[in-house]
């Protein structure tokens, strides 16, 4: 990790902890920050705030105390989900703190490369495929960021051999400022979490900051089977490489049941080792990360193949008399729900769904 001096000797506050702010403020305290943690849990049912406290690093828990804010701090690293209206982020604002997410930490530590992935739906399942398509092609691709393991904490080990294959949410991309990936995919853009912020076209933007440092030296993958990609392209500085499955367009694409990518046919779609569509158009994403960085057909063609996808994303739990059964949990929204049942024949499935 790159040993910076940006933080030394300054008061940073650490709003909400869960695995992204553990992570982040173990490292400002690494790097030379006076840390305060502020989380909402009580601390006799906070285990990752007393565990912070042990070593060293202070905690105020159980309320959000505006007047914290009096104390003269110089940054703000809040948790993803935490909004920007949220009094705290408000007044932070107010006061001229820089407000960050810890995926901007791991960019500026990060000895690593960075393929950065976001969209409405498929993010988890194209960050899987790409890092396994790596690592079976002979490179090492680091899972991070929204996937699971904090981006702050990965990056901390990740040398210049490694990629970090980076998740990213919009609510992690509005708290960047020079986070700059040398790869990024917007897997599609569809009307999702508008609560937070506001509006589509707001929703938009905050996914858009994922290639607002890109140059021309830099790769942004797209889906065109979406009119408002096609838009968006104009207005990028790195190379475009698009995906399609519904034309050729000059990067990955299917034609028939061929995913090909500039002209040169990788594999069959029915090859794919999870169904729909959706999966299909992951897959070609993955195609064209993988061609830019150098991954032999064979090896892209073999891991897609055998990909299983992730847990809670169509897996496949098994057979009970005659009867396959797949976990898709993290259909957190119709449009995602719509996808998953579109890789079926739908005249012999059985939805059993909840929620709101």
């Amino acid at each position: 990790m790159k040993k910076i001096e940006t933080f030394e000797n300054k008061k940073v506050l650490v709003l909400g902890l869960a695995k992204s702010g553990e992570a982040a403020a173990r490292l400002l305290e690494k790097l030379g920050a006076i840390v305060t943690v502020n989380d909402g849990k009580p601390f006799d049912e906070n285990p990752a705030a007393q565990s912070l406290l042990e070593e060293g690093i202070k905690v105020i828990c159980g309320s959000h105390p505006l007047e914290l804010l009096d104390e003269n701090f110089e940054l703000m690293v809040k948790n993803p989900g935490i909004r920007y209206d949220n009094q705290m982020v408000a007044r932070a604002i107010e006061k001229n703190i820089p407000v960050i997410t810890e995926v901007e930490l791991a960019y500026m530590i990060s000895d690593a490369p960075i393929i950065g992935i976001t969209g409405s739906n498929g993010k988890t399942t194209t960050t899987t495929m790409i890092a396994e398509t790596l690592n079976n092609g002979g490179k090492s691709g680091l899972l991070s960021g929204n996937i699971g393991f904090p981006a702050s904490e990965v990056a901390q080990t990740a040398t210049d051999k490694d990629t970090l294959v980076m998740e990213l949410s919009s609510f992690q991309l509005m708290g960047t400022d020079t986070f700059h990936p040398h790869m990024a995919v917007i897997t599609n853009l569809m009307p999702t979490h508008i609560d937070y912020h506001g509006g589509f076209e707001e929703y938009v933007a905050a996914k858009w900051n994922i290639q607002k440092n890109m140059t021309a030296e830099d790769y942004l993958v797209l889906n065109f089977n979406q009119d408002l990609a096609k838009e968006l392209a104009q207005k990028t500085a790195a190379q475009v490489i698009p995906f399609s499955t519904t034309e050729k367009v000059d990067g990955a694409y299917l034609d028939g049941d061929t995913l090909y990518f500039k002209d040169e046919a990788i594999m069959k779609a029915s090859e794919i080792g999870v169904p729909g569509n959706h999966n299909v158009e992951n897959a070609l994403a993955t195609i064209a990360i993988a061609k830019l960085s150098g991954i032999a057909n064979e090896a892209i063609k073999e891991t897609l193949s055998h990909f299983g996808g992730v847990k809670h994303r169509l897996q496949a739990l098994g057979e009970v008399n005659g009867i396959k059964f797949y976990n898709d949990s993290k259909s957190t929204n119709i449009l995602a729900t719509q996808k998953a049942l579109s890789g079926f024949d739908n005249s012999k499935v059985i939805l059993i769904a909840g929620g709101l």
